[in-house]
């Protein structure tokens, strides 16, 4: 080593330094113009240029100009793009192979098949805790001789400590399911999926509940239609009263037109949702519980009788970025936090991610980062910033996780509507009110790999689609 005393920290600040540099000095590059199609379509759009903020570089070549940078270094809004940042820390700092584990407790002596005691369920931070996997829990749990419970089965959530959520604030909508909050102990997402199935002879639609809840009266029946009623907004002619946590309510009805059709929604109280399922499931399954399903810690010393292993974090980011899955984004960055301290919050995971940052990319174009998921009107990150940590992404050892990971244009996930060339590209999307982007990787007909980062903020934003299919398209095209 001929600097054994240099610090590895301060190349990379000064190497931040230079690619901030170098992109303000390439669009001031007089010979640099806007492409005509972006141009025409921003005009199209009625949106000015203002609006937006691009930066379009080389993939692997970090010192090169960029292709394309306008108000790269403004703060801006990036909706669900900030997801790239919370994924990318995870798979480097975590590891691909990273998974969460639920252990599960048994207080108490098993005799003829009942438990005189409790059992304890502890929350770890899980984010793909689904109907299958709870399934299973409870599955081995009477693998283990319990079919009655003489007790009580305890919830133990306290991992993460975060603050009171209300699903209704952030768009008036409480019922989507991108709005549940997260939770240590997090089952199906907070959600139930209700399946429909036209039952013609009958004259009904059946209804089936997933996860099923205990002590809500669910409607099994939907009245059809008449025959010649169209498919159309069928979820509007259910006129669905699903504000009240104790029951389910169809006042309308369903079109055999429409076949089989799925409606996932957020659980009326979410609070609530774990003690209903664990203990619907429980009971579906053959088991008995004398007491009820109750939050509470496990006792210090009590050893678990097995856990349930999440899938590896590799699989959890691709469901994150494929389909834009806030909650299981949330999970992944308090996660960040998990790993140095024994409860996680907001706070500890942007501490740790602001480190990581730091350690990666130098104090140049730090973001804001609120809950990790980009569900947020405070966070923040500029075009040059993203774009740089995408740069470095590429030539890490986790690359290949994050691309995958990425909505493929034209082809899945949430770009699967896509107009511009299909498979021409791996980008995140994201849009708010008043805000629309992408970021990601371009893949050139010269063979060339470019970053793409174009994120418009503007009360009319949701007009910009075709200025962002305008600008893949255009850096799929080598210069």
């Amino acid at each position: 080593m001929l600097f054994p005393a240099f610090d590895l920290r301060c190349l990379r600040r000064m190497l931040g330094a230079v690619l901030a540099v170098g992109a303000t000095a390439a669009w001031a590059n007089p010979g640099m113009s806007w492409p005509a199609e972006v141009e025409a379509a921003l005009a199209r759009a009625k949106l000015p240029r203002e609006a937006l903020s691009v930066y379009v570089a080389d993939a692997q070549d970090a010192r090169a100009n960029a292709r394309l940078a306008y108000r790269a270094q403004e703060p801006v809004n990036p909706a669900s793009v900030m997801k790239l940042v919370t994924t990318y820390a995870a798979l480097d700092l975590l590891g691909p192979a990273y998974t969460w584990s639920t252990p599960v407790y048994i207080d108490g002596v098993v005799q003829g098949g009942s438990l005189k005691g409790n059992v304890y369920i502890q929350g770890q931070g899980d984010p793909k805790l689904v109907l299958e996997r709870l399934w299973l829990l409870l599955r081995r749990l009477q693998a283990q001789g319990v079919q009655v419970i003489v007790g009580d089965i305890v919830l133990d959530r306290s991992a993460f400590t975060v603050p009171a959520h209300d699903p209704g604030r952030f768009d008036g909508e409480p019922l989507r399911p991108y709005n549940a909050a997260p939770d240590a102990l997090l089952l199906n997402y907070k959600s139930v999926v209700m399946t429909f199935v036209p039952d013609p002879v009958a004259g009904v639609a059946r209804v089936q509940y997933d996860p099923p809840l205990a002590g809500v009266q669910l409607q099994p029946t939907v009245p059809l239609a008449p025959a010649t009623a169209e498919c159309g907004d069928w979820r509007a002619g259910l006129r669905a009263d699903l504000g009240n946590p104790e029951r389910t309510v169809f006042q309308g009805s369903y079109s055999a037109r429409c076949a089989e059709r799925v409606w996932a929604v957020a659980y009326a109280d979410p609070a609530g949702f774990a003690a209903r399922a664990v203990e619907g499931m429980w009971r579906e399954l053959g088991g008995k519980l004398t007491g009820r399903v109750r939050d509470g810690q496990v006792p210090a010393g009590l050893r678990p009788a097995f856990q349930s292993t999440s899938p590896a974090l590799a699989e959890v980011v691709r469901d994150v970025n494929k389909y834009s899955n806030n909650v299981m984004a949330q999970h992944v960055f308090l996660s960040l936090a998990l790993q140095k301290n024994p409860v996680a919050s907001f706070e500890g995971a942007q501490e740790v991610l602001l480190q990581w940052w730091r350690a990666r990319l130098g104090d140049q174009a730090p973001p804001v980062v609120d809950n990790g998921a980009g569900l947020s009107r405070e966070a923040r990150v500029s075009a040059l910033g993203l774009g740089r940590m995408l740069q470095q992404a590429w030539v890490s050892p986790v690359m290949p996780e994050l691309v995958s990971s990425l909505p493929i244009v034209g082809i899945d996930g949430t770009l699967r509507r896509s107009k511009s060339r299909a498979g021409a590209a791996h980008l995140k999307s994201g849009s708010l009110r008043d805000v629309l982007a992408v970021a990601g990787y371009v893949h050139a007909a010269s063979g060339r790999r470019y970053v793409l980062v174009a994120i418009v903020n503007h009360p009319s934003a949701a007009a910009a689609r075709p200025v962002l299919d305008a600008l893949v398209d255009w850096t799929g095209r080598d210069q």
